[in-house]
């Protein structure tokens, strides 16, 4: 099946053209079936195209494709009128150069991966998604007419493994061009209950509307609770500070936001005006302007890089919210308020349209009607009718499949690790683990009988052991929270139980574990002590793409961890981890490092059906680096 995702300004019938070598191997109009039409707002509706092909699609060869529209009163002509618009006209900048249409490369076998997470807007450093452009637009070889010879060192998929998008910390100038958004496309209004303001509308004229959300709840003891989990956020003096003062709210700016960080159509529209900024906040919003500037500079690349090579996502905690479901406390206390409730639910449901929908379009047939009823409920009025809002956030926060996999070779297993939670019954300030027994026993049995596995965990399932430690003196203390106890090692249960599952002799002999989150990137290589034939386990960790962990700090951590829980450190003994045996890599350089502190994308080479395995990292400015 061929899926496409694509947000268009105005209901069109849609003709789908796949080539090879200049030859038509399809062309048809497609049904509403094959459409998946969602009304996002007056003028935006979302399409993923679900083509379903008689014969598989060719592997291993480029293929070429393109979109024609026909709207308005052409579009009830069927398709027999002359008014076909393509994609590639109205966006020319999507193609390269030299080519007159989109492209793609289909491979069964994988050979090279791209993977990354934690891509935050106004981080202030340098954007690593756009180099996937680079990497595509020079893996077309031509000759000296310009045609296409071949295709070379072409990455096979881009793996994205969490905070595509930050809904949590949001700059002002980002939160002024999604209103700016909203208004332009005629995004839908909604009311809520438990809050200051009652309703969207009323929200973004509010005088607190930017830099002071947390002062828009109302003052009791259970929503004072709330404001210290979502809008304040728990403060972190050893790793780092968030700051949730725009904490996105409505699903109308949470839908603006996904067009903002994935394309660059809207930008050229909007004023970024800091009109309706409070003078004590300007020097902020100045300050924070050029960030997203910048950001806004290189969406061009990121858009056609995007058109060109199979995307999958997962969600981690900040396209949600910070520190979601990290313990029974906070759960309990953000699912028991109807606001906060509403605001975690509206950020599901834009994580459904724009990142989960298309890992697995069949997967997800069972919640497209409710959210078609609730995105239908708005007309006339521009309303989103309550009850259809809260009927079907329920419905998602209960729903149990966001994990998925890839059939390839090898084989990728994608985890949630953020709804499987595994509570902690000792006490509510716990961690609780990563993913639940029933979904870890679950996860076993889709790795058994295979050789080779990728498998994706948000967040590192091997930390950096002096990090983890710390969190486990803060959690002690009941104070989970304030350090980002988001490890596989925090609750015994689940380690122990992920700990099992690589020591099991029918699960895989080689594991490629790819993760992110914690803005820092490291290989690991982890072998079982006194089991000859135990698996082969790499982790490779990736992050951020557009973000960084504090240089000082993180420097004086590693150094304290290569002298407390070093390879000879009888400290060793007293972790989860005494049964292996953890070497970190180091990367080839003049001056060799262990852990890399830059924004980047990396890139895993694999041979031998994923036996072998090479990891690099497209640093930010341009530099490729290789661990040894």
């Amino acid at each position: 099946m061929f899926s496409c995702f694509l947000v268009i300004r105005q209901p069109a019938s849609i003709r789908f053209t796949l080539f090879q070598n200049n030859r038509t191997l399809l062309q048809k109009i497609l049904s509403d079936q094959e459409t998946g039409a969602l009304q996002l707002g007056r003028q935006a509706f979302a399409y993923l195209i679900q083509i379903r092909l008689s014969d598989p699609i060719p592997t291993g060869v480029l293929l070429e494709y393109d979109f024609e529209f026909q709207s308005g009163k052409d579009a009830g002509a069927g398709g027999t009128g002359a008014n076909w618009v393509s994609v590639t006209q109205l966006c020319p900048d999507l193609c390269y150069e030299g080519m007159t249409r989109l492209n793609f490369c289909l491979n069964s076998t994988l050979s090279d991966v791209v993977h990354g997470s934690c891509r935050k807007p106004h981080f202030p450093g340098k954007d690593a998604l756009p180099l996937l452009d680079d990497l595509l637009a020079n893996s077309l070889q031509r000759d000296v007419d310009g045609d296409v010879l071949e295709i070379r060192d072409r990455p096979d998929l881009l793996l994205m493994s969490g905070d595509q998008i930050y809904a949590d910390d949001v700059a002002g100038p980002m939160l002024a061009a999604i209103h700016e958004v909203i208004a332009l496309l005629g995004l839908p209004d909604e009311r809520w209950h438990g809050a200051t303001v009652n309703s969207a509308a009323e929200l973004y004229r509010h005088s607190n509307c930017y830099y002071e959300r947390e002062q828009l709840l109302p003052r009791n003891e259970a929503s004072e609770a709330v404001v210290q989990r979502l809008f304040k956020g728990a403060r972190k003096p050893i790793f780092t500070s968030a700051s949730a003062k725009n904490h996105l709210i409505s699903l109308s700016e949470v839908i603006a936001m996904y067009l903002l960080v994935w394309s660059p159509a809207l930008w050229s529209k909007l004023k970024l005006s800091d009109t309706g900024i409070a003078q004590a906040y300007r020097a902020v919003f100045a300050a924070e302007k050029q960030p997203i500037q910048d950001f806004q500079a290189n969406l061009k690349a990121v858009h056609r890089a995007l058109a060109h090579i199979p995307v999958y996502m997962i969600f981690d905690d900040h396209d949600v919210t910070d520190d979601w479901n990290l313990t029974r406390g906070w759960e309990e206390t953000a699912y028991q308020h109807p606001f906060s409730r509403r605001i975690i639910g509206n950020a599901l449901v834009g994580y459904l349209i724009f990142q989960g929908w298309g890992n697995d379009p069949d997967r997800f047939k069972n919640l497209m009607p409710g959210l078609q009823l609730l995105m239908s409920s708005h007309q006339p009025d521009g309303v989103l009718a309550k009850p259809e809002h809260d009927e079907f956030i329920n419905k998602l926060l209960d729903w149990s499949d966001w994990h998925y996999q890839i059939a390839v070779t090898p084989k990728i297993l994608v985890l949630d690790t953020r709804t499987h939670r595994w509570r902690s019954e000792r006490s509510e300030n716990r961690p609780s683990g990563l993913m639940d027994w029933e979904t870890l026993s679950d996860l076993q049995q889709e790795l058994i009988n295979h050789e080779t596995v990728i498998m994706v965990s948000a967040a590192p399932v091997y930390g950096v052991k002096f990090i983890e430690a710390i969190q486990k003196i803060f959690v002690l203390f009941g104070q989970a929270l304030m350090v980002d106890a988001e490890n596989w090692m925090a609750h015994p249960g689940a380690a122990n139980v992920m700990l099992n599952i690589f020591r099991h002799p029918k699960t895989p002999q080689h594991f490629l574990i790819l993760s992110g989150d914690v803005h820092y990137s490291f290989f690991y290589s982890v072998r079982l002590r006194r089991q000859q034939r135990g698996p082969k386990i790499s982790q490779i960790t990736s992050s951020g793409i557009k973000n960084e962990f504090p240089d000082k700090l993180l420097q004086f951590f590693i150094h304290l961890n290569r002298a407390l829980y070093g390879p000879r450190s009888p400290l060793n003994w007293f972790t989860r981890r005494r049964r292996m045996t953890i070497r970190a890599h180091q990367t080839r350089e003049a001056n060799p490092r262990e852990v890399v502190n830059q924004s980047c994308l990396g890139r895993l080479r694999l041979g031998h059906e994923g036996a072998e395995v090479t990891a690099q990292l497209l640093l930010n400015d341009g530099e490729v680096i290789e661990f040894d």
